[in-house]
C-alpha cells in the first residue's frame, strides 16, 4: 500500500491540526508517530527543523516526491483534495485573519501561559489575561453562530479548536470559570466530536522495522 507518510505527535496542536484535516477530507495517511525527545532519523534527514507535523508525499513509486512541513498548509492540502462538508465554503479571508491570530498572537500568548515558569517577567495570570483577548474575539463570533464563522464547520474551528483546548487544559477549573459560554460550549462539543476523538487515538512511537500504521486505523 502507497501512502503519504505523516510524522505527528499526538498532543501536539499543530498535529492535531494536521490529522483533523486529513479525516475531515476522508483521506488515509501512513502515520508514523514520534516521540519529541528522540526524533527519527528517517524524519530529520528530510526535515531538519524537526518540529511536527510533517507530511512526506510519495510518487506511485514510493519515492519522494514532496514536503509539507506546516500544519495549516497540510490542512489545505487535504480539504483541496476532498472537501465532503465544504470546510471552505466560508469566508476563507476572515478564516485565515482568525487563524494567523491564532497561530501567532494567542500562541505565543499561550505558551506562556502554559509554561509560566520558563517566562518569569510576567505572572502566570498576566499571560493567560493577554490570551484571552482572543478568547474574547472567539466568543462574539460563537454568540452569533454555532461555529466560528457560521452554521457549519469551516476550516477555521479546526484550525483553532487544538490550540483553546491546549489553553483551557492548563487549569480546567479557572477556563471554565471565565466568562466566555459559547467558547466553552464549542470546545465541549469538539472534545466529544466523533472525528476528535478518532484523533486522538494513541499510537505506538514509531520505530524503523515497524509495520506500517495506517491512519485513520479500520477499527475507529
Amino acid at each position: 500500500m502507497l501512502l503519504h507518510r505523516l510524522y505527528s505527535f499526538r498532543r501536539c496542536p499543530y498535529a492535531m491540526r494536521a490529522r483533523l484535516g486529513i479525516l475531515f477530507a476522508e483521506l488515509t495517511v501512513e502515520l508514523r508517530e514520534i516521540v519529541l525527545k528522540n526524533k527519527p532519523a528517517e524524519m530529520l534527514a528530510i526535515s531538519p527543523k524537526g518540529t511536527v507535523p510533517v507530511l512526506e508525499l510519495l510518487d506511485d513509486k514510493g519515492q519522494h516526491q514532496g514536503l509539507i512541513e506546516e500544519s495549516k498548509e497540510i490542512l489545505e492540502w487535504a480539504l483541496q483534495i476532498n472537501d465532503p462538508q465544504g470546510l471552505l465554503n466560508t469566508d476563507l479571508q476572515t478564516a485565515n485573519t482568525l487563524i494567523e491570530q491564532n497561530d501567532n498572537e494567542f500562541k505565543h500568548y499561550l505558551d506562556r501561559y502554559k509554561y509560566a515558569d520558563r517566562y518569569p517577567e510576567q505572572s502566570q495570570s498576566a499571560y493567560r489575561e493577554q490570551g484571552e483577548v482572543f478568547l474574547q474575539v472567539l466568543e462574539k463570533l460563537l454568540s452569533k453562530n454555532h461555529y466560528l464563522l457560521g452554521k457549519h464547520i469551516s476550516i477555521a474551528d479546526i484550525a483553532i479548536m487544538p490550540f483553546v483546548r491546549q489553553f483551557a487544559h492548563v487549569d480546567r477549573e479557572v477556563f471554565y470559570r471565565l466568562p466566555y459560554p459559547q467558547l466553552q460550549q464549542w470546545l465541549r462539543d469538539w472534545l466529544e466530536h466523533p472525528l476528535f476523538l478518532q484523533v486522538m487515538t494513541k499510537y505506538q512511537p514509531w520505530q524503523a522495522g515497524d509495520e506500517l500504521v495506517v491512519f485513520p486505523t479500520a477499527h475507529t
